[in-house]
């Protein structure tokens, strides 16, 4: 118990010392608080009286930003109408002696109306904004008639000698005019040529760079002034007129279906020819130009840079245009065929040009046009194909060819197709494109269809001859040179190994046909009945029961006979020299045997008589030199070999 109650005396005393702590405390917390509340009673005083000297401080800071914003609103003020003095002074000078300098004040001009537009507090604004407004509309007009003079000044017709230097070397014109001597028709070679050579076509110098880009800063300022419609008036109207005058100084023309009708094929060919190469050079070289120029000055306004190229070609894109389809539309004949391809095929050439520089809204009309030629001229393509083909069947003419050799019409239809396989792959692309079904089995169908009409017309022509055997001579020649022709060309693919074989054999069945009909009478002379061999020649046993008389009888009518035939068949030709040898040693391997045998068998009856060279007149050398002179068109009066 002792030791408890020494504990809780312990913790009483611990209990008071702590209260007297805290009793501390509290005071000196009381004391802090009276003092700050002092300091801040002093500070609210202070404040109170240092407020009317921050007021007068504020004031006069604000004053002071107010007299710079003054001054600065002044100074830009007197800059402006520095400014507008120095651009009136400018602009009352004119564009004509230094155009940078004017347009340099122009600008400035614009710069002072856009900033008294945005200061219309300053008192004189409007004043000032009329003066300005009414100097720029002077100086726009001044501008524009500048614009007209320079344009004017620098678009003139580019000469066709410049235009020329800017072709591929290949295409380029030789010495003198670009055409004289020139087919309409493509040569075989230039299919190569165009494969070979990298095609280099150089765009000609229309306006000098150094002007594109003043003229675009003029074309710039006048569509700010609002003088849109004047810029596109003055640029159409220049630019349009400098393309047609370099066009007519080319040499084109604008010729209509009537004007084409009455040319002479020849001129025609020739202004084909021309319009081909003109067409090359008006896409490639004058409008591609054109509308690089065009980009140049109109560079930031592609609507009106647009509207004004479209404006600019049309004029030119209809001329050349119209010539192509007066063509189309004129009357077919076989001979335009290949004019029409070549048409066809710088239609071809040029689409992607086309489709490029023609790409905007306001060129629709132009791009369809090319696109409506272009099927037109394949249109009446096939149907010429096609009236070829006809043609060549009811060709009536009557032309005869009196020795037997190759007719006109056999030559000029082969040389027909032989062209047209220059074309073979624009015709496989017309097929393609416009015709129905596979394209090689269409041109295949169609050239084996010519060449039977052309056999069905020689057929015809061959009984224009009263002696059968002139007949199959005239047309072994025409089937020959047919085959030969074939065989040397393209048609050959086209026409197949089996076509050719069949008329080889044509042609060697029209030979046997002449020498059975030309021969057998003459070797009938040298047979005598019953002394004839199983051979059909002469036996070469006796002479029993033939006749002086008769032997005598038949060397005189075999020479009559050969007489005849040789005057009349030198006078025949066989316009191939392996043919015609191939056909006097196929006679002679029947005559000269036959002839041989009579003499030796009945020769000597007669020999031992009177005048035997009466009746033998001809040895067997003597008709083999004979015969060597055959086919070769001798005329009446040329002289025997």
């Amino acid at each position: 118990m002792g030791g408890y109650a020494g504990a809780m005396e312990t913790l009483s005393e611990r209990a008071t010392l702590m209260r007297e702590s805290m009793q501390k405390t509290q005071t000196i917390t009381d004391n802090m608080v009276a003092i700050l509340g002092s300091f801040d009673h002093r500070l609210s005083a202070l404040e109170t009286a240092m407020r009317p000297t921050q007021l007068k401080t504020h004031s006069i800071r604000r004053a002071h930003e107010n007299i710079d914003k003054a001054l600065k609103s002044a100074e830009l003020i007197l800059d402006q109408f520095d400014l507008s003095r120095k651009a009136e002074a400018k602009i009352l000078r004119g564009p004509h002696e230094d155009i940078e300098s004017y347009l340099e004040a122009v600008e400035q001009l614009r710069g002072v109306v856009q900033f008294f537009s945005g200061n219309k507090g300053f008192k004189s604004s409007t004043g000032v904004i009329n003066q300005a407004t009414t100097l720029l509309g002077k100086a726009i007009l001044k501008l524009e008639e500048e614009y007209r003079q320079l344009l004017a000044a620098y678009s003139k017709p580019v000469e066709p000698d410049r235009l020329f230097d800017c072709l591929p070397s290949s295409m380029r014109p030789s010495a003198g005019s670009p055409r004289d001597g020139e087919p309409a028709g493509k040569k075989s070679s230039d299919h190569q040529n165009k494969s070979s050579e990298t095609l280099v076509y150089q765009l000609p110098t229309l306006i000098p760079p150094r002007l594109l880009p003043l003229l675009h800063e003029i074309t710039k300022q006048m569509i700010q002034a609002g003088h849109q419609q004047q810029v596109a008036i003055i640029y159409r109207e220049t630019r349009s007129t400098a393309v047609e005058q370099t066009l007519r100084k080319l040499g084109v023309e604008k010729l209509g279906k009537e004007d084409v009708q009455k040319m002479q094929w020849e001129v025609l060919e020739a202004k084909i020819g021309n319009w081909i190469h003109f067409m090359r050079i008006a896409v490639k070289l004058l409008f591609a130009g054109e509308k690089k120029v065009c980009d140049e000055i109109f560079q930031g306004y592609d609507n009106l840079r647009d509207q004004c190229f479209a404006e600019v070609a049309a004029n030119s894109v209809t001329t050349l245009l119209s010539f192509g389809d007066a063509i189309a539309k004129s009357k077919r004949s076989p001979e335009k065929l290949f004019v029409l391809l070549d048409m066809y095929e710088i239609m071809r050439e040029l689409q992607s040009e086309m489709d490029i520089i023609f790409e905007s809204k306001f060129c629709i009309e132009m791009r369809e046009a090319f696109s409506v030629l272009t099927k037109r001229l394949a249109q009446t393509a096939q149907e010429t194909f096609g009236d070829f083909e006809e043609a060549v069947e009811k060709d009536a003419t009557k032309t005869a060819v009196l020795d037997g050799t190759v007719h006109p019409l056999t030559s000029y239809v082969i040389n027909y197709v032989k062209f047209l396989f220059d074309y073979h792959s624009t015709l496989l692309q017309l097929f393609r494109e416009f015709g129905d079904g596979n394209a090689d089995q269409q041109l295949a169908s169609i050239t084996t269809r010519i060449m039977q009409a052309l056999q069905t017309n020689l057929d015809g022509k061959s009984k224009q001859y009263k002696d059968p055997a002139l007949t199959q001579l005239f047309l072994m020649n025409n089937i020959h040179y047919i085959v030969r022709s074939v065989r040397k060309s393209e048609a050959k693919d086209l026409l197949g190994d089996d076509w050719v074989q069949i008329h080889r054999r044509v042609v060697q069945q029209h030979a046997n046909q002449y020498k059975r009909i030309a021969w057998s009478k003459i070797l009938q002379c040298l047979t005598i009945q019953g002394a004839q061999s199983g051979s059909g020649f002469v036996d070469s046993g006796s002479t029993a029961g033939v006749s002086r008389a008769m032997v005598k009888d038949r060397f005189k009518t075999f020479n009559v006979l050969f007489e005849e035939i040789h005057q009349r068949q030198s006078q025949w030709t066989v316009p191939d020299s392996e043919l015609r040898e191939s056909l006097r040693l196929a006679v002679a391997e029947v005559l000269l045997p036959a002839y041989r045998s009579f003499i030796r068998r009945f020769g000597p009856m007669i020999e031992g008589g009177k005048n035997p060279q009466k009746y033998i007149r001809y040895t067997p050398e003597d008709l083999e030199r004979m015969l060597a002179e055959f086919f070769e068109g001798k005329t009446w009066n040329e002289p025997r070999r």
